[in-house]
């Protein structure tokens, strides 16, 4: 994988985008290391979502219907 950065344009909204550069200003950081770091911190997210949902392929589906027919039968809802 090549350490070249690619360039993308990316529309925000007005005041998004006003917030960014304060943002920006405030932490002497580029808009683009504020964005990048956002899409990194999204993407860990997505990987670890991932992660749990293969760890748990081998548990018991519980149909809907039958989870809230028991928390009304326990008193819950």
């Amino acid at each position: 994988m090549s350490n070249e950065n690619k360039r993308a344009t990316v529309y925000f909204d007005p005041e998004i985008h006003r917030a960014l550069r304060l943002k920006a200003a405030e932490t002497d950081r580029s808009i683009s290391e504020i964005v990048n770091d956002a899409v990194k911190m999204a993407l860990a997210e997505d990987a670890e979502d991932l992660a749990a949902f293969a760890d748990r392929v081998r548990e018991p589906e519980l149909p809907f219907e039958d989870v809230v027919k028991d928390l009304r039968r326990r008193g819950k809802i």
